[in-house]
């Protein structure tokens, strides 16, 4: 479906989820999904917002869970709007860090990627990942509408968006 032809103003998501990117000089921490929605796709750690929990606490836990590392200088960086008629259809917000206590370590739900800002594996990535990710890693901060059927990507808008 067109973007266009979704009203984004009645729209409601089903879920609210997070996306944490730390960053370190030139280089991001991203994880190989082991399971649930994207399982195998490379992605920030990242999950579902929990009862009573602000969207920069759950990045916060969701990373300690899926890495043994919390990271740290926590700034929100976009917020996503995912539509899908065959999944769930979910809000997300996107966080960076530039620092982090600890050490990246493989867990059952994800394994630690380190890899350059300059070449993200997107073969490997939900494909929409390549029309905002690297705005996010340069800093500036975004809102993205996209549509999907399946893990195919049908339609998109990005926007930088002072903060």
């Amino acid at each position: 479906m067109k973007i266009s032809r979704i009203d984004w103003q009645t729209w409601l998501p089903e879920e609210t989820a997070t996306l944490m990117f730390v960053v370190k000089s030139d280089q991001v921490l991203l994880i190989r999904k082991k399971r649930g929605l994207g399982a195998g796709k490379i992605n920030g750690p990242g999950g579902r917002i929990e009862a009573g929990e602000t969207p920069m606490q759950c990045a916060i836990r969701e990373t300690e869970e899926e890495l043994c590392i919390t990271p740290l200088n926590v700034k929100a960086a976009g917020e996503l709007f995912f539509h899908a008629e065959d999944m769930p259809r979910i809000h997300g917000h996107v966080f960076t860090a530039t620092g982090y206590k600890g050490t990246p370590t493989e867990t059952d739900e994800a394994i630690p990627i380190w890899t350059s800002v300059n070449q993200l594996p997107f073969e490997e990535m939900w494909d929409d990942d390549q029309f905002w990710l690297p705005q996010v890693l340069a800093g500036v901060y975004i809102k993205g509408w996209f549509s999907f059927e399946g893990e195919i990507l049908l339609d998109y808008q990005v926007k930088v968006v002072e903060s």
